[in-house]
């Protein structure tokens, strides 16, 4: 069963500058793209870190201010009084940056974005090259998916080639993005495996497993697995 993947979604027209890039021009870049943040790449196309509305912002935030350091300057004070003071992308930018890869899956993406604070991606190839972007609207994207597309999906990646039932024996029912399994099978093992299957189709919210069984298969006779004192 095919999964949605980062190059599924991901933007391929990025935005870039590098870090030579002013801030004005930075600036310019954002606006003109309608984007919040871009890459900094290097001759080759890799990616070096990236400039964000965020970072430019602290010049706007300290305008006007003197210029002042204290003895004991926690690490992120000093970080925005020395971006305040930063006229190009290099300075202004955050490194390392955190990327992902075109094959990476989007439950994957949406973990790492949240374990570390970013609402953005890089994408890189195999050689470290950029080759998209990835954002939390772009993960989002994927529960727009209509009720007919995820329905074929769940009858012929599910229940046809995966677990190769017969038509007719489990009914599937789509609305918003919810699945309704009903029918019967031979085994509950095959009716839970439907289930977890289901869910993990791209666009699916939840699934409601109403599938009966014959047999259940998924008891264990420990009297058949351990030793006799």
């Amino acid at each position: 069963m095919r999964t949605w993947q980062v190059g599924d979604v991901m933007t391929r027209e990025v935005a870039t500058v590098v870090v030579e890039t002013p801030y004005r021009e930075i600036v310019d870049v954002l606006l003109r793209r309608d984007v919040s943040a871009a890459p900094v790449v290097d001759g080759f196309g890799r990616v070096l870190g990236v400039v964000s509305e965020a970072d430019l912002l602290h010049r706007i935030e300290r305008a006007g201010e003197p210029a002042q350091r204290r003895v004991f300057e926690s690490r992120h004070r000093r970080d925005a009084r020395s971006r305040s003071e930063a006229l190009v992308a290099g300075d202004l930018m955050t490194a390392p940056p955190v990327t992902t890869y075109p094959e990476a899956t989007l439950a994957a993406a949406a973990r790492l974005m949240d374990r570390e604070q970013v609402k953005r991606l890089p994408v890189l190839d195999d050689l470290g090259r950029l080759v998209g972007v990835v954002s939390r609207a772009d993960l989002l994207r994927v529960h727009l998916r209509s009720d007919a597309e995820i329905r074929e999906d769940v009858v012929q990646e599910v229940l046809r080639r995966v677990l190769a039932v017969r038509d007719g024996l489990v009914t599937v029912k789509v609305r918003h993005g919810e699945v309704d399994l009903a029918g019967r099978l031979d085994r509950r093992s095959a009716v839970d495996l439907a289930g977890r299957l289901a869910a993990q189709v791209s666009g699916v919210v939840r699934v409601t497993n109403a599938i009966a069984y014959d047999t259940d298969d998924t008891g264990i006779d420990l009297a058949q697995v351990m030793p006799v004192a």
